[in-house]
């Protein structure tokens, strides 16, 4: 697996910001929708969240937009990362 400098390079994320890894793979639903919007509400606003997970988290992007968020997922190879991060 790329590290996570190549992740966020992948993306329109800042890669300059703080990061914290979130890895939700081995859990059941709707585990890593709830842990992955506690994650957010505990750190810090420039933080930004990359949550590795087995599947792309569809039932997190609407709450995600509904709280400010942006977003970006990337499918590699059986790890879906996307990274959170506020505007």
């Amino acid at each position: 697996m790329p590290s996570l400098a190549t992740y966020l390079d992948r993306t329109s994320a800042p890669a300059d910001r703080p990061n914290e890894t979130l890895d939700v793979r081995e859990l059941p639903p709707p585990k890593p929708l709830q842990e992955t919007l506690e994650l957010l509400a505990e750190i810090d606003d420039d933080t930004v969240l990359v949550q590795l997970n087995d599947r792309a988290p569809q039932h997190l992007y609407p709450k995600l937009e509904d709280r400010g968020y942006r977003y970006e997922t990337i499918d590699d190879d059986g790890t879906v990362v996307t990274i959170v991060w506020r505007t």
